[in-house]
């Protein structure tokens, strides 16, 4: 099964595709969507949107999985992200993909065995679980870690199934 994950952010969001097939894991692609803090928001939101729907057409993932929101004490903060992952999440759907979501604490769980792992961390066990020559940027390995949650779980008996959107 091929997933698309991603790590949604206005300047640098985060993707990952990786390849699952039964306990073997592997990258086929990872990067980040930068935006410079000269591009007005709107524009950002675009680019975000037409690199997913050429991630989607060019690699043809199965499904995709996307970190949920975060708790944040600004609300421009939180209303910036809700819009990013709205764009996210309509290039998915236009695209058909089943799309589910994962918390924060979650994904870093399910890749390091702890909740509240750095992204040093992360980006870490990322690399040594799928091989990886190097370590990947910070947004693109939480990307790759919000697929590899997403291949665990779903596999085997599910307690608390992920949330589908």
């Amino acid at each position: 099964m091929k997933i698309l994950g991603i790590d949604p952010s206005l300047r640098s969001t985060g993707y990952g595709i990786i390849n699952a097939a039964g306990n073997e894991f592997a990258a086929i692609v990872a990067g980040e969507i930068k935006n410079p803090a000269s591009l007005l928001p709107s524009r950002c939101l675009v680019k975000i949107a037409d690199v997913v729907t050429q991630l989607i057409a060019q690699h043809q993932p199965e499904v995709m999985a996307i970190e949920g929101l975060v708790f944040v004490q600004n609300t421009k903060i939180a209303f910036t992200l809700g819009e990013v992952r709205g764009v996210i999440l309509a290039a998915a759907a236009k695209s058909g993909l089943p799309i589910f979501e994962y918390a924060p604490r979650k994904v870093k769980q399910s890749v390091t065995g702890q909740g509240n792992a750095g992204k040093g961390q992360v980006a870490a066990l990322i690399k040594a679980q799928l091989g990886l020559r190097e370590l990947p940027p910070p947004d693109a390995a939480d990307a790759l870690a919000i697929a590899l949650c997403h291949a665990q779980s779903t596999r085997g008996v599910q307690l608390q199934p992920p949330r589908q959107l």
